[in-house]
């Protein structure tokens, strides 16, 4: 059911289940492409063509109507509906001490220089959908966006069969008053936020999370629009001891291996007993679960149970893996935390489950995965900001720099940069 890995012995084992984590996506492009070309070329008619194709429905009105989205907020669960609400309050909570301002410094001579931070105007929020329904990621890719300023946020999500989005996506978008909902997903959604159609007003960035097809859209269309980023399959690792309970640490691989069939799920202990009684928790805990179709399959082609010799090995790995989502099970996290160096989200101790963080702690859960902890991080407000330079010199301050310019100007060989500097000092253009 699951790879039982005595790194002690075994090192090769580990590197083949974490690299097949990361789906490949060469085989998709070509798919892809054609698609974006022609939704960039043709904008309605063929979303609504591919709409048709891969959702199985006929759209006349792209646009969700607001007395739709209010007719679907009436029929959404009021506990749901109050736990959107609870969870939106953390969310703004924890995002709300992102905000960065412009900043202004001004030194002897009288020159100004300066960061000028504002929001990027439009931005689409990609929600998966169809088969299942993520009004969590509603409030992780909206809040942020608001926060930051955004004036306009759009969001895509697609139909089911009968041409609706789920209520509880349009709820959750209900609560937050986006500009905007659109029943179309797939390829089709991110090309024409990306291009812009007859219905879908082009954006400048694109976020969210989506299956391979969206995510090689977002590579493809990235640089005509800015992007959050590229996001593979779920990923779990859980560093445990000895003192950790073998019934949480099961559940939490569980919970990860029910996304999806390639999804990473990984403990990592120093404790043999440990390992053997998750095993034990793992096969006793699948039985009633109504994915364990998906679960037995994630846990078989990309779980293990991983025996290492010392704690430092098993935070070394940690490290080398960068996982998107890593518990500490330890009876010293407060200590190894200092030694964590990439991973997407920290969860510490055993009553902090990825679950909570999904939906409710308040940071967000689009984190980085397939090891690009190492270089990049969760979504936040800076996501949905931009940053210029300001420079306003002084002819005192220029006068000062003009001889240092020059002199790396004509070193590179780029004299009309040093006849810049020069004509400020020139009669000829006084």
């Amino acid at each position: 059911m699951i790879n039982i890995i005595d790194f002690r012995r075994d090192k090769s084992s580990l590197d083949r289940i974490t690299r097949g984590s990361f789906e490949d996506t060469r085989r998709a492009e070509r798919q892809v492409e054609k698609i974006v070309r022609d939704v960039k070329e043709r904008g309605d008619s063929a979303v609504r063509e591919y709409t048709a194709r891969f959702d199985g429905v006929k759209i006349k009105e792209l646009k969700v109507e607001p007395a739709d989205v209010e007719l679907a907020v009436q029929h959404a669960p009021d506990g749901l509906k109050r736990a959107l609400d609870e969870a939106a309050q953390n969310i703004r909570r924890f995002h709300g001490r992102q905000i960065r301002k412009s900043w202004f410094m001004r030194d002897k001579a009288g020159s100004r220089l300066g960061l000028k931070i504002q929001p990027i105007e439009k931005v689409g929020v990609y929600v998966p959908g169809g088969k299942a329904a993520y009004p969590s990621s509603v409030l992780m890719g909206v809040i942020p966006a608001q926060i930051a300023g955004v004036r306009e946020i759009h969001l895509v999500s697609p139909p089911d069969r009968s041409g609706f989005i789920n209520e509880g996506v349009l709820a959750a978008a209900s609560l937050l008053g986006v500009t905007a909902v659109y029943r179309v997903g797939g390829v089709q959604a991110i090309a024409a936020l990306a291009y812009g159609t007859q219905s879908i007003p082009r954006v400048n960035k694109i976020v969210g999370p989506g299956n391979l097809y969206v995510q090689t859209a977002k590579r493809i269309v990235f640089g005509d629009v800015g992007i959050d980023s590229f996001a593979g399959p779920s990923e779990i690792l859980i560093v445990a001891d000895r003192t950790a309970n073998a019934a949480y640490v099961a559940a939490d691989l569980i919970a990860q291996a029910e996304h999806d069939e390639k999804a990473m799920c990984l403990l990592i202990s120093t404790s043999s007993r440990l390992i053997a009684d998750v095993k034990r928790e793992l096969i006793n805990q699948v039985k009633a679960l109504p994915r364990r179709r998906i679960i037995k399959r994630a846990l078989k082609l990309h779980g293990a149970l991983v025996l290492v010799a010392q704690t430092r090995e098993a935070i070394d790995l940690v490290n080398r893996i960068a996982p998107e989502h890593l518990e500490m099970l330890t009876h010293e996290n407060g200590r190894l935390l200092h030694r964590i160096r990439n991973a997407g989200a920290i969860f510490l101790g055993e009553h902090s489950p990825v679950a909570v963080g999904d939906y409710f702690a308040g940071p967000n859960h689009v984190l980085p995965t397939g090891g690009s902890a190492r270089f990049s991080s969760l979504l936040t407000v800076d996501d949905f900001m931009k940053t210029s330079s300001v420079v306003e010199y002084s002819r005192k301050r220029l006068n000062e720099a003009r001889e240092i310019v020059s002199e790396l100007a004509s070193y590179e060989g780029l004299e009309a940069h040093r006849a810049s500097i020069a004509a400020r000092f020139s009669s000829q253009y006084r």
